[in-house]
C-alpha cells in the first residue's frame, strides 16, 4: 500500500490463522465450556512487553476472553471468528496447556435448553 492511496490493508483470511487448518484434536461442540489455565509463574500472561505478548492478537484475544469459563459458541460470537477456526485455535491452546476444555457441562440425556438458548442467541449475532 503507497501512502495517500486511500486503500485499507487487508484482513488477514481466518483460516491462515489456522495454516490452513480445519480439523481439530479435541471434540469441540458449540456448548462445549473452556477457560484459560494460569500458570503460577505467569508465562502465558498476554500483558504487553510479556512473554505472551509475542502471541498473535486473536490468540491472547482468546485467553483473555477466557479468563472466565465460556462456550465455545460464545467465544466465535465475542471475538467474530468463525467457529471452525475458533475450535482449531482452541484446540491448539489446550494440546499447550493454556486453556482447559471442561465438556457441557451435562450428563447423557437431554441438552440444558438455558444453554441451547444461550448458544442460539450468540450464533444470532454473528
Amino acid at each position: 500500500m503507497t501512502a495517500g492511496s486511500g486503500r485499507q490493508p487487508g484482513r488477514v483470511r481466518p483460516y491462515s490463522l489456522t495454516g490452513g487448518r480445519t480439523r481439530s484434536g479435541h471434540v469441540l461442540l458449540v456448548e462445549t465450556f473452556v477457560a484459560s489455565l494460569e500458570p503460577p509463574d505467569g508465562r502465558f500472561d498476554p500483558a504487553p512487553g510479556g512473554p505472551g505478548a509475542r502471541m498473535l492478537p486473536e490468540i491472547r484475544a482468546i485467553i483473555e476472553l477466557c479468563r472466565r469459563m465460556r462456550s465455545v459458541a460464545e467465544v466465535s460470537a465475542m471475538l467474530k471468528i468463525p467457529l471452525g477456526v475458533v475450535r482449531v485455535l482452541l484446540s491448539d491452546l489446550a494440546d499447550q496447556g493454556k486453556i482447559r476444555v471442561y465438556g457441557t457441562g451435562r450428563g447423557p440425556g437431554q441438552p440444558d435448553r438455558a444453554l441451547l438458548e444461550r448458544v442460539l442467541s450468540g450464533l444470532r449475532r454473528l
